[in-house]
């Protein structure tokens, strides 16, 4: 699996497995298997999910070596204590530590919940940290009394939502850009542009959306809980969009190439 270096010197794979609206149960458990099995090596969970037990008993499952396994899990800032949040999130996976730590969204204000984040990376509850749904004034606030800055910073991100202003801010800091819902829930699968270039190329509409992510640098995590879905949606790393390909679904955008993370905020403060 290809990975991006982050600026901490970990390395997070490209291609992951989200696991939002899954069930803690034997779907998820699965649905983490299978991706293991099939040669993922990135699972992305949260608190906020609540099947991180799940999530680590597929771990278990898998056979596959913890080391070679890039795990997330994010901080619910409805919650006061990154760090105490973290050593339950290790404890319900089953993991002594998580790879990445993400504050789920800027809940409360953008900087609050960072030096709980960063307690958790000094005591090896986590081995990078980061944020999700920040757009870049968040981040420059972060950035602002960080001691460990965050290296990743997730949001949705897809040629519908190409927010090249936080793509660019992202670079500018050395954080790396990771797309969640890459697909829209499913709903941009039939976009005509992203058809025509699948059927072209012989590939799904899934794999299109996928790999232009990957094209622009940015890891991707796709959800399933199909094992067919969850391999179609690994296929993406033996063919590639040309120039016109990238260029007619960047004007897929409808953004404006925003700094924001989202068009709706729906937490307070």
């Amino acid at each position: 699996m290809s990975t991006r270096a982050l600026a901490d010197g970990n390395e997070l794979p490209l291609l992951g497995l989200g696991v939002w609206q899954v069930a803690n149960d034997r779907e998820c458990v699965d649905a983490v298997r299978w991706a293991l099995e099939l040669g993922y090596r990135h699972i992305d969970t949260a608190q906020a999910y609540g099947n991180e037990e799940s999530v680590g008993q597929g771990l278990r499952e898998s056979g596959v070596p913890r080391d070679e396994i890039f795990v997330t899990t994010k901080f619910y800032p409805a919650h006061s204590d990154p760090l105490a949040e973290a050593e339950r999130s290790v404890e319900r996976l089953g993991l002594e530590y998580v790879d990445l730590y993400i504050v789920h969204w800027p809940q409360g204000g953008a900087t609050w919940a960072w030096p709980g984040m960063e307690k958790a990376k000094e005591q090896g509850l986590a081995r990078s940290i980061g944020v999700s749904n920040f757009d870049a004034g968040e981040l420059g606030q972060v950035l602002g009394v960080a001691t460990s800055p965050p290296v990743v910073d997730q949001i949705q991100f897809s040629p519908f939502a190409y927010r090249r202003g936080l793509l660019e801010a992202c670079a500018e800091h050395e954080i790396v850009l990771e797309a969640y819902s890459p697909l829209g829930t499913g709903r941009h699968l039939g976009d005509a542009t992203v058809v025509e270039i699948a059927k072209r190329l012989d590939r799904t509409p899934a794999q299109v959306l996928i790999r232009w992510c990957l094209q622009h640098e940015v890891p991707a995590i796709p959800k399933s809980i199909r094992r067919e879905r969850i391999e179609e949606n690994g296929g993406v790393f033996d063919f590639v969009l040309s120039e016109s390909d990238m260029a007619d679904l960047d004007a897929l955008d409808g953004t404006g190439g925003t700094t924001r993370a989202l068009e709706r905020k729906w937490w307070r403060g």
